[in-house]
């Protein structure tokens, strides 16, 4: 009895396309890349930044949420 062969295994985004729809596939590729954050990421490696300037980023974001979220429970 032969084996039966495992499907090679994709790594990265992928969609099947039903019924030749490429505009249905399209749609549901890019919600699930916006969905992945791949694009923020691939934005972050762009350029290097150092360790000291992306902790000041943060910090900075986590003050802004602080902000926003002591005005909403407001």
């Amino acid at each position: 009895m032969p084996r039966r062969q495992k499907e090679p295994k994709t790594k990265g985004l992928y969609v099947k396309v039903y019924n030749n729809n490429i505009d249905k596939a399209l749609s549901k590729f890019k919600q699930k890349v916006k969905d992945s954050e791949l694009l923020l990421e691939i934005r972050e490696r762009a350029h290097y930044t150092k360790k000291s300037t992306k902790r000041r980023h943060m910090k900075k974001m986590a003050i802004l949420r602080a902000k926003y979220q002591k005005m909403r429970e407001n």
